[in-house]
């Protein structure tokens, strides 16, 4: 861990310059899933007790360096408001904070208007990174999930202050790094989801790190084609069978174990409740498409997940939006949350749908950590260097 953490800071007296995610969903002008605006309140509370002023620095859609007034940070003031249970004042031009007509006061936190409705920001221009560290005497970068991007407010400035990660990038880098950095083994990655074309960076780096592959969901049906096994009508990249080969090479060269389904849940059509039969992953049928993997393939996640001490999870196993076809999924998720709660496994998860199905399956909460970051989280598991970690020192 190179990078310092809010223990490691001064604050009293000072203006800590915060970046954090509250890009929240809005519906109607009110805020409908407040997940993010309540995961930062222990930062927010932890600058307050230190004797720091927070100004928070934050984006909200992609308004492309323009001002949009349905992007506006104003409609989450009344969540931020509630969940910080402090004053907030609102500013809306970067002109008013850098000329503040009156003192910030105690207890008191800013929330400036979205970043991004400067050009400056997405394009990390150095002069606008400078206007911005003119606001404050601290960096405190608490946005991991915007930590994959070099923007202004996430990389840039951070080279201009003294710099720390707050609380919830903190948990984050610890999590990650005791899941891929230095895990305990056996570790075994579950990846699924559609296409192989979008997690072939994930793949060749997990590969080489990790003791058990599992593939599941459409990508599954990419290595099982690869593997000459008919696939009738499944989502499938057949044009992508040698690069599904080499990854299976290199598994096989490393002593990585890919788990495949020798099993799978066939339908012939994908709506709730359509007829479904279980056959072998080879036996499906021309006219099907597997929709989840069966009940062989459950049983011998399930061993895996047993044998493991580190699990770390991108990606359903099936076509989870729509059961029956949530039942593998559903049965790893508990399995997983299971192993962990008897402290038998470290478990770590993260991606949006990965974690709807955890929510989906009710596992979620007793995961180790679950990452809500997204598009970072899955750069750090391709073993990325993501900018906005980077310039924190780490």
């Amino acid at each position: 861990m190179g990078w310092k953490t809010l223990d490691d800071m001064d604050l009293t007296g000072k203006r800590v310059l915060l970046r954090v995610d509250i890009n929240v969903p809005v519906e109607n002008g009110k805020v409908t899933d407040a997940t993010r605006i309540e995961r930062i309140v222990p930062t927010v509370e932890d600058i307050l007790s230190k004797g720091g002023k927070p100004v928070i620095v934050a984006h909200f859609g992609r308004p492309k360096g323009k001002v949009v007034l349905d992007m506006s940070l104003r409609q989450v003031l009344p969540e931020l408001r509630r969940a910080l249970g402090h004053p907030v004042a609102f500013i809306e031009t970067l002109e008013a904070a850098e000329n503040p007509t009156q003192e910030q006061a105690e207890a008191e936190v800013i929330l400036l208007e979205n970043i991004r409705f400067h050009a400056g920001e997405e394009a990390n221009d150095p002069a606008f990174a400078a206007r911005l560290a003119k606001l404050g005497d601290v960096f405190c970068n608490d946005a991991f999930s915007a930590a994959h991007r070099a923007h202004a407010s996430t990389e840039g400035v951070a080279h201009l202050m003294p710099s720390c990660a707050g609380r919830l990038m903190e948990a984050e880098l610890v999590a990650l790094e005791r899941a891929l950095g230095d895990p305990m083994r056996p570790v075994v990655a579950v990846v699924g989801g559609a296409k192989v074309s979008t997690k072939l960076d994930l793949l060749g780096n997990l590969v080489s790190k990790v003791d058990h592959l599992v593939i599941g969901g459409g990508m599954a049906n990419t290595f099982l084609a690869a593997q000459g096994k008919a696939v009738g009508k499944s989502l499938c990249e057949h044009d992508l069978a040698d690069t599904a080969r080499q990854i299976l090479r290199i598994a096989e060269a490393t002593g990585c174990e890919i788990v495949l389904p020798e099993d799978v849940v066939v339908a012939r059509e994908f709506k709730a409740g359509a007829a479904s039969e279980v056959v072998a992953a080879e036996d499906c049928p021309e006219d099907a498409m597997i929709l989840d993997a069966g009940p062989e393939a459950v049983k011998k996640i399930g061993y895996v997940l047993q044998g493991a001490r580190t699990l770390i999870w991108n990606g359903p196993l099936g076509a989870f939006e729509i059961p029956p076809f949530d039942t593998a999924t559903n049965a790893a998720a508990a399995r997983a949350a299971e192993l962990t709660e008897k402290g038998l496994l470290v478990s770590v998860a993260g991606g949006g749908d990965t974690v709807a199905a955890l929510n989906g399956a009710g596992a979620a909460e007793k995961f180790t950590y679950i990452s809500t970051a997204g598009g970072a989280f899955l750069e750090w598991m391709e073993g990325k260097v993501l900018p906005g970690v980077a310039a924190l020192g780490g």
